[in-house]
């Protein structure tokens, strides 16, 4: 059962029959005229194209670089001008048809082959922190609002003590004392870790506010159980908060993978990713570039594009909730 927002209208025909006329201002957006929305607007058409194709380039990477010829950790030395610093050999940082965005200065390795598994990392380790943080997120938000009394102090409690750190200087220090292994798995836990208690904390102040509403008070006095009135009841109207945070929440985690990484205590090398990348790119910036414009880019674009999907779903379900 979710919030009623239909208005019902019973008037008398002359038959003396009633006729239900529902108020069309009132009448809930439907999914259709959401996905009609979403599918007209320019910004987030965009943006989910990019996603999709950086999602593609992450899943079919190993076929990708067949196709170029060059894998991500194959070293071309006949790329590279030995004489000249072991700078790539050609304009635009070595840019040819052997290699599609040119070559790594100093090493010769495909930078397009490397940016396509380091999208991989980049996508993992984002997607599966929201996918960690929103379950913590929204489970505890939800026993703390509807439960209160000391389950709502002791979450409340350990929200705040987490979100009072410095989330990045201790993830820092997290990672630097830990080991290199399943270095990818780390960062998802090490996310997730300082991530969920925002995402809970705004589960906790809608549900506060929901359980107090009719329809729950009518399932409570139905005689329906917590577990019922939290997942059939409360659940249901959290979701299109749930999911403007989520997807607001990946291009932070992918900023968070990269900045680590350019710290030098994110993916461990050789292992590609982009944030890894333009800290590797830094001292070559003078003479080639393209070595730290090319992942910067696409990192740019990928935030960019998750960050605008986001605002554009919330813009459209926030004018759906007011037409309704």
């Amino acid at each position: 059962m979710t919030i009623p927002s239909t208005v019902i209208e019973v008037e008398a025909t002359p038959g003396g029959d009633p006729v239900l006329e529902e108020s069309l201002e009132s009448r809930p957006a439907t999914g259709r005229k959401l996905l009609r929305g979403f599918l007209t607007d320019v910004p987030a058409m965009l943006s989910l194209g990019y996603i999709v194709l950086i999602l593609l380039m992450a899943i079919f990477a190993p076929l990708i670089v067949l196709v170029s010829g060059w894998g991500p950790y194959e070293f071309d030395q006949s790329a590279i001008d030995p004489n000249m610093g072991a700078i790539p050999l050609g304009p635009l940082g070595g840019i040819s048809a052997e290699h599609w965005f040119g070559v790594e200065p100093g090493s010769g390795r495909d930078i397009f082959a490397r940016i396509a598994y380091g999208a991989r990392v980049s996508m993992t380790v984002a997607l599966s922190a929201t996918f960690l943080t929103t379950i913590l997120g929204v489970v505890f938000g939800l026993l703390a609002g509807y439960f209160g009394g000391w389950i709502d102090t002791a979450i409340s409690r350990v929200m705040e003590f987490l979100m009072a750190f410095p989330a990045l200087i201790f993830m820092i220090a997290i990672l630097s004392a830990l080991p290199s292994d399943n270095r990818i798995v780390l960062l998802v836990v090490v996310i997730s870790l300082f991530g969920w208690p925002y995402l809970a904390r705004i589960v906790r102040s809608q549900t506060l506010s929901l359980k107090e509403r009719e329809f729950v008070e009518s399932a409570r006095a139905s005689g329906a159980s917590g577990a019922h009135i939290i997942f059939r009841e409360i659940l249901p109207n959290l979701m299109s908060t749930i999911v403007v945070m989520a997807t607001l929440a990946v291009p932070g985690y992918i900023g968070t993978e990269a900045g680590l990484s350019f710290l030098g205590v994110g993916v461990v090398p050789p292992t590609p990713s982009w944030g890894q990348m333009i800290a590797a790119a830094a001292p070559w910036y003078a003479v080639d570039p393209m070595y730290f414009l090319i992942p910067g880019t696409f990192l740019f674009l990928l935030v960019l594009s998750f960050t605008t999907l986001g605002d554009r779903i919330r813009a459209l379900i926030g004018s759906s909730e007011v037409r309704a």
